[in-house]
């Protein structure tokens, strides 16, 4: 492994020189990081984005950079961060890959993410796993968890074989023992075991063509270069962002409410009687979201304006909390009847960020909503909020720099629900603010509540009430043996008589490593506004489970198909078995009303389990609401956000499978299924009691 840290004498430069040194470091090892942002995106110019944001970004928060950890292990993590945030809307893989790249990073894809960063850490960009444990906030020993189930699941994936035969009380060491890391004594009992157990000999020749595969991996992207002029396309973007800041001079307006005297009036009749305000703000506030905020004295009217080729941002108010940062804007085209909005992730830089923000807070992303009543007053005025991380003092004021906006149309297939929008290109421009806030405060509560789903307990540990956001903490045990819950979905919390729905965004797994039985996750709700909880019930909605279930068929192209037979409840057709270069098999399920599974995890093996390696994959499927309505996308144009919890059941597989080594055609003999995913709906409603 690369060694983790970075010398005085390389960072020195970086330091004085600013940005362009930033540049040239990344120039120098553009070749690693263009591998991990092309393992999450496979699309060049989403990966060049990635370069540009995450340079921009560690010259930001270059002040903050403490040297505890290696520079690049540093940049590293600001590179990841990044590459999340870009993955969910990723586009199609692009043709550029060769068919073993495309192999290779399917394969890694089919991983769970913590278990695919753990390994494109380690093999691709190369630090060290006490670092890597360092970046995905895991324990060593939890990190040697990740490499060995990860190197387990890609044992199948790549075609090295199946389930481990051997014994399960060894296997933990297989990493330690070929690193030549395995204390002497452990190491000693091991070989002892080894040489009289065939079945753990065999596995452990297995996954050690895995770990030697993984190890040579940046020689298998070899071919994945760095396209020319990479590097110098993001210089060019950033010179112009440069110069556009140059020659733009920092513009400021504030504006006093009109009829200054009849406010002043009613805030001091307010003052002694507690009346006029919400009537004011009834008035005036078109916003009923700000509004709220507003007559709970949250914040107060700011109405800071700047301008840009003809665009006009107005802050109208800002909300700060220990969770989050509101920003409260109105954008109107003075020119023409275009409707533009902020995203928070794109073209808006805090200036003091490092001075005066929670580098380690929440950030949330709150989509665009044409539907509201104020957006559908004019055609060329749009009411919004962006999230900004929580302040890190009582008060002070954010130095808000945008620079980005983005044009929006009304989807015309959504004209009637939903948040139905397109993007139509960017406006560029340069708005500056000055936004003064004060964090107001938020309360803790411990809870006592249990329930199980599916079997496995879920316990309810603390609820957090701020201004801006309820955020519910739960862990979830993770000893079954066989299943586990991916994901639990909440339909609305209820404190006292008040109930605040799920924020179906937020999920978040916080903390790993108190008890390595559960997991701890937070999820957000609405926020409550102050209220002190006596009675605290939750609503559940559904919970994304895998289940571990083992099913080995014999597949024979000489036979005759279509041959069915049973999994997990359902009768399953094998349509197809076709042995060639490439050989094809295809199963099909297509009866989903009574079908408890969604998707399955699956391998095929030939003849020799390693002539075959390369897997392509192609799915048909429907969606299902909770109803049992089924909706046919192939056929019929539907809107997502429209469907009441839809389930996405796979219908079809069609499987493409090559030998790339040799060329000779594959023989499919054994289909191999893993387990299954499910979702389960749930209508528990659970009681939960508060600690006095």
């Amino acid at each position: 492994m690369i060694p983790a840290k970075i010398n005085s004498t390389e960072i020195a430069p970086i330091r004085e020189k600013g940005i362009e040194s930033i540049v040239d470091w990344f120039d120098q090892h553009k070749q690693s990081f263009y591998t991990l942002g092309w393992s999450y995106l496979r699309n060049q110019q989403q990966v060049e984005e990635l370069f540009y944001q995450s340079i921009i970004k560690v010259h930001r928060e270059w002040s903050r950079f403490k040297g505890e950890i290696s520079f690049k292990t540093w940049v590293t993590s600001i590179f990841m961060h990044i590459c999340r945030e870009i993955a969910p809307s990723r586009s199609l893989q692009a043709s550029k890959e060769s068919e073993q790249q495309k192999r290779l990073f399917n394969a890694l894809d089919q991983l769970r993410e913590n278990e695919k960063e753990a390994m494109v850490l380690i093999y691709v960009v190369r630090i060290s796993k006490e670092e890597a444990g360092h970046l995905l906030q895991v324990s060593a020993e939890k990190m040697n968890d990740l490499l060995f189930t990860g190197i387990q699941s890609l044992r199948g994936e790549m075609g090295f074989g199946s389930a481990f035969n051997g014994c399960m009380e060894y296997q933990r060491d297989y990493i330690d023992y070929l690193e030549r890391t395995l204390d002497r004594p452990n190491k000693i009992e091991l070989e002892k075991h080894l040489y009289h157990c065939q079945n753990c000999q065999e596995d452990l020749s297995s996954f050690q063509e895995v770990m030697v595969t993984l190890v040579n991996l940046p020689d298998q992207v070899d071919d994945l270069h760095v396209p020319p002029g990479f590097i110098e396309n993001i210089k060019t973007r950033l010179i112009v962002k440069e110069n556009q800041r140059k020659r733009k001079n920092k513009r400021q307006i504030r504006k006093g409410l009109a009829f200054a005297g009849v406010i002043a009036l009613v805030i001091g009749i307010d003052y002694f009687t507690g009346v006029f305000s919400n009537l004011y703000y009834n008035w005036t506030e078109k916003n009923q979201e700000l509004r709220a905020f507003l007559q709970q004295d949250l914040g107060e009217r700011l109405n800071l304006e700047d301008e840009s080729d003809g665009v006009k941002i107005k802050i109208k108010s800002a909300i700060s909390d220990e969770v989050q940062t509101l920003v409260f804007y109105e954008i109107e085209d003075t020119k023409k009847d275009n409707r533009y909005v902020i995203n928070n992730f794109e073209g808006v830089y805090v200036e003091n960020q490092h001075e005066i923000m929670d580098g380690d807070g929440y950030q949330g992303y709150y989509p665009p909503d044409l539907q509201a009543d104020m957006n559908k007053e004019e055609k060329n005025v749009y009411h919004g909020k962006i999230s900004l991380q929580p302040i890190n003092k009582d008060n002070g004021t954010i130095k808000l720099q945008i620079s980005k906006l983005q044009r929006i149309i009304r989807d015309s297939a959504n004209q009637d629900g939903g948040w139905g929008f397109q993007i139509m290109g960017d406006k560029i421009g340069k708005w500056t603010f000055e936004i003064p806030v004060t964090k107001k405060p938020s309360v803790k509560y411990v809870l006592k509540g249990e329930t199980e789903v599916e079997g496995i307990p879920v316990r309810f540990e603390k609820l957090t009430i701020a201004p801006t956001a309820t955020i519910l903490h739960y862990d979830i045990n993770m000893t079954q043996p066989n299943k586990r819950i991916d994901n639990l979905n909440f339909d609305h919390l209820q404190v006292n008589d008040k109930k605040v729905n799920a924020d179906m965004t937020s999920r978040y797994l916080f903390d790993t490593q108190l008890d390595e039985n559960w997991l701890s996750f937070q999820r957000y709700f609405g926020p409550l506004f102050g209220e002190k909880p006596k009675n605290v019930n939750v609503q559940l909605e559904s919970a994304q489970l895998t289940f571990d279930d083992h099913k080995i068929i014999e597949l024979d192209a000489s036979n005759n198909y279509p041959q069915t037979f049973e999994y997990a409840g359902s009768s399953l057709s094998i349509d197809k078995v076709e042995a060639g270069q490439p050989a094809n098999v295809i199963i099909s399920n297509h009866e989903v009303k009574n079908r408890v599974y969604d998707a399955f995890h699956f391998q095929i093996f030939g003849e020799d389990e390693n002539e075959m390696n390369s897997m392509e994959i192609h799915t048909e499927g429907v969606l299902m609401d909770k109803n049992g309505v089924v909706y046919d996308v192939n056929k019929t144009p539907v809107i997502y956000e429209e469907i009441e919890q839809p389930r996405n059941l796979v219908t079809v597989f069609n499987m493409k499978l090559k030998n790339e080594s040799s060329g000779e055609k594959v023989n499919p003999k054994r289909l191999e299924i893993y387990g299954y995913y499910a979702m389960k709906y749930l209508d528990d409603v659970i009681k939960i009691s508060v600690e006095k």
